[in-house]
């Protein structure tokens, strides 16, 4: 099997380090591809409240320019295509059946969500485990080992540290500061879709 790391999000727009990140995490646990899986966007509208949404096809779009260029990343439409947004288990199980070894990937600010708001998380850790990006200067060793919860799925959790320079930036910042005409913003912007985003 091909083994993969799967990135899932809302990618509203990706930015530099949405794929520097990710080739990152690709290069220091020696995997063969990233898959992206942007959500669906009446689930990034409704329940992530999100203050505005590329549509569907535009983030998927700009997915795939980004991944022409870069022959390790992998983008699947699987949740776009879905009649409701899947959640990361049923995910990572479909593409399990398209032969891929899968992690998923997540940060450290939504580690703790996993016993609150995540589905399937049993199966999630034992079938396929997580990579954890260590953000904003947490310790995600200490975060696991105070955390009951978390600490049982020690041997499923594999730790990443970031890259500094990335610790900021995010979609939120890159709208804001496009609906704004803020051109400082290019920087963070993958070469392969500034045009799209700026105009």
């Amino acid at each position: 099997m091909k083994k993969a790391i799967v990135f899932g999000g809302a990618f509203n727009p990706p930015t530099i380090a949405h794929i520097d990140v990710a080739k990152h995490v690709l290069d220091t646990l020696h995997y063969d591809f990233v898959i992206f899986v942007p959500s669906k966007s009446v689930y990034i509208q409704n329940e992530q409240k999100k203050d505005f949404v590329f549509s569907q096809e535009e983030r998927f779009a700009m997915l795939q320019a980004i991944a022409k260029e870069n022959p390790w990343m992998i983008v699947s439409d699987y949740e776009l295509q879905a009649s409701s947004q899947p959640r990361t288990y049923t995910t990572l199980c479909y593409l399990k059946t398209q032969g891929y070894d899968c992690k998923w990937l997540m940060g450290s600010d939504k580690l703790e969500e996993l016993s609150s708001v995540w589905k399937y998380v049993d199966e999630l850790m034992r079938e396929f485990g997580i990579v954890c990006v260590e953000r904003n200067g947490d310790d995600v060793q200490k975060m696991v080992d105070s955390n009951p919860f978390l600490s049982k799925y020690q041997s499923c959790i594999q730790i990443v540290k970031s890259i500094e320079k990335y610790q900021n930036v995010s979609s939120t910042l890159v709208r804001k500061c496009l609906q704004q005409g803020d051109q400082s913003i290019v920087q963070w912007i993958p070469a392969q879709i500034r045009k799209m985003l700026i105009k």
